[in-house]
């Protein structure tokens, strides 16, 4: 018998986004599991935002993992899973760092937070820094531990696209830290399946995070994709980019199903046409398309459909919510500011088009299929990364024209 297909969600609050965790609220994440199960879905993906759990290398913060099976046990009152992510990270536009990892001579391309503000330079480097790494071994042994085997946990991820906060010098340093965190996990919990958040970054680079590498070491292929933000997509609402960069990653992986665990887009208000937005990022010019409503529910209904086709496991919307107004002059909104309308619900709570969408598609309770529209690699995974984003486009357009796309 084959696999439900998964469907989830990606979440922040609307009224926290990224400092939930300093500001916790049980009450208004029952309410809000309560919206994600009345859509039909049945997996929420969580971030430990790193500086929150672990304020200190040599320790969890006693208060965020007492919130954090709180989490838990919200999510099993409500028959949903967690994908529990650790080391956030990177996530919406900033990097967020502890501390006690900050390092002025170090630099970093993106804009960096820690303790609520941003901060001048980098970081060490958590792959080779003994103390990062002694860190990170204990952040996973003592979340693990406390919430081994509870029903309310899927899932944990090593981390939400983890060369944009930082990258292993070598593959081979990569694959070790994979295995040693995994060994770490599997000290402790020898069966909750173990990912890492990819995206569509380790298809068109060859830096050492590749799905060749990372999921053949872990347990769950993943993948996180947006065409609009794609040269080789052929619109910003393609709907069939989001399910080939699935079907790649599998045949990377040597065919292990993928899981979308990270696609969507943003919205305009109601009744607004589909448009292109252009302000000043970071001190650089930054243009985002922004899709109406209609569209990105007539878009995610395609997607979705087409997923199914080429034998993805599942698919998570990034993300829950758009995010009050009270949170746009804080990172990551003030800056990037299409993040305030990436959600399932509007900012007062209102579901949007494409939420009732998913609902439809979760009430004919999808299966994982074989795939119909399979992707045959012509090269090895070591001859796609000598030119990666050149052989990732001639893939995709021969795809296109092999089921006439």
């Amino acid at each position: 018998m084959t696999d439900l297909f998964k469907l989830g969600v990606n979440y922040w609050p609307r009224k926290k986004a990224m400092y939930w965790w300093k500001q916790f609220d049980a009450e208004e994440v029952r309410e809000e599991f309560n919206i994600i199960k009345s859509i039909g879905l049945g997996w929420v993906r969580i971030f430990l935002l790193w500086e929150d759990f672990q304020p200190t290398p040599d320790a969890v913060d006693a208060n965020a993992l007492k919130n954090l099976e709180t989490v838990a046990d919200i999510a099993r009152e409500h028959g949903l899973k967690l994908d529990v992510t650790f080391f956030t990270g990177h996530m919406s536009g900033p990097n967020w760092s502890p501390s006690w990892l900050l390092d002025a001579n170090e630099t970093c391309k993106l804009q960096v937070i820690s303790q609520n503000k941003v901060v001048e330079g980098g970081y060490r480097n958590p792959y080779t820094d003994e103390v990062a790494r002694n860190a990170q071994r204990l952040l996973v042994k003592t979340v693990v531990s406390r919430l081994r085997g509870h029903k309310g946990v899927g899932m944990w991820n090593l981390g939400n696209e983890p060369d944009l906060f930082a990258v292993p010098p070598t593959r081979e340093i990569g694959v070790e830290w994979l295995n040693n965190m995994k060994k770490t996990i599997r000290g402790v919990d020898p069966v909750t399946p173990i990912t890492c958040g990819l995206h569509a970054d380790s298809l068109i680079k060859s830096e050492p995070h590749r799905p060749n590498d990372t999921f053949t070491v872990l347990d769950v292929a993943v993948m996180h994709s947006y065409p609009m933000y794609s040269d080789i997509s052929r619109s910003p609402l393609d709907p069939w980019y989001v399910p080939f960069t699935c079907a790649l990653t599998s045949a990377l992986s040597g065919g292990k199903p993928t899981l979308m665990e990270e696609f969507g887009g943003c919205t305009v208000a109601p009744n607004e046409p589909s448009q292109v937005w252009e302000w000043e990022a970071y001190g650089k010019p930054r243009q985002q398309f922004m899709a109406s409503e209609t569209d990105m529910a007539d878009y995610l209904e395609l997607v979705l459909e087409n997923l199914v086709k080429v034998g993805a496991s599942g698919a998570f919307l990034w993300c829950y919510a758009d995010y009050v107004e009270e949170l746009w002059d804080k990172p990551p909104c003030d800056e990037v500011k299409h993040e305030r309308f990436f959600g399932l619900v509007r900012p007062d709570g209102t579901l949007k088009p494409h939420a009732e969408v998913l609902k439809r598609f979760s009430q004919r309770l999808p299966h994982v299929q074989a795939p119909t529209h399979p992707l045959t690699l012509d090269v090895t995974p070591d001859e796609y990364y000598n030119a990666p984003h050149a052989t990732m486009k001639r893939l995709y357009n021969a795809w296109i024209e092999q089921f006439g796309l």
